[in-house]
């Protein structure tokens, strides 16, 4: 995987206090501030083979046939790179799965996520929630970059979205809210991951940044 230079330091992320999550939705008018992610495959956490230290002990995050989630990622050299990416989209996924699951509470977007980056899965989905919207569709995440804490402590991980062709839909009417793609649609993610202190192998969002109408992401 091509390593780049990263705007946002781990350190940076682990130091703040508070940080700006907005992201520009695509799926409706009104579902602005979204995060999404759609499985295509629940059990592959990316491109590459996924971490396989305790997957009999991870959440179910499997998701409707009409929902497709591409992660077009490449698998870092380092292992520690490779398994935060990885759960990185596992922790998308699982917030998707929440908002199928019109579920705040549900427990997979717990299990990788911690801090605020729990606080911003579960704003999302009560969002959708409160809005009476599921998602349909197909999500594409891509130009994936890894960089190590100085500690080795953090993994800080960016990547790109394209949700041109993610929509929401009326969980009561079943009403897809179809748009077209814009300067809206490219979305740029930047999550500090760690290592979950009580299931080993498992790394979870600590924070997570996400800028809307991202230039660098357009393709």
């Amino acid at each position: 995987m091509a390593r780049r230079a990263l705007t946002t330091t781990a350190a940076a992320l682990t130091a703040a206090a508070a940080l700006s999550l907005t992201a520009c939705g695509g799926g409706s008018g009104g579902s602005s501030g979204e995060i999404e992610g759609a499985d295509k495959d629940a059990g592959s956490p990316s491109a590459s083979a996924p971490n396989k230290v305790a997957d009999a002990d991870r959440p179910d995050v499997s998701l409707p046939k009409d929902l497709n989630m591409v992660f077009d990622f490449d698998k870092p050299s380092d292992a520690d790179e490779a398994a935060a990416l990885d759960d990185s989209a596992n922790f998308i996924r699982a917030l998707k799965h929440a908002i199928v699951a019109q579920d705040p509470n549900d427990p997979a977007y717990q299990f990788y996520s911690r801090a605020g980056a729990a606080k911003y899965a579960k704003s999302q989905i009560e969002a959708w929630v409160k809005g009476g919207w599921t998602a349909t569709g197909e999500d594409r995440y891509y130009d994936a970059a890894t960089s190590k804490s100085d500690d080795a402590k953090a993994v800080l991980v960016t990547f790109c979205r394209n949700q041109a062709k993610s929509y929401s839909k009326d969980v009561k009417t079943d009403k897809i809210h179809y748009t077209k793609e814009s300067a809206e649609s490219f979305l740029k993610y930047r999550i500090l991951m760690q290592p979950s202190a009580d299931s080993p192998g498992i790394w979870q969002a600590q924070q997570i940044e996400v800028a809307g109408k991202a230039t660098e992401c357009r393709q």
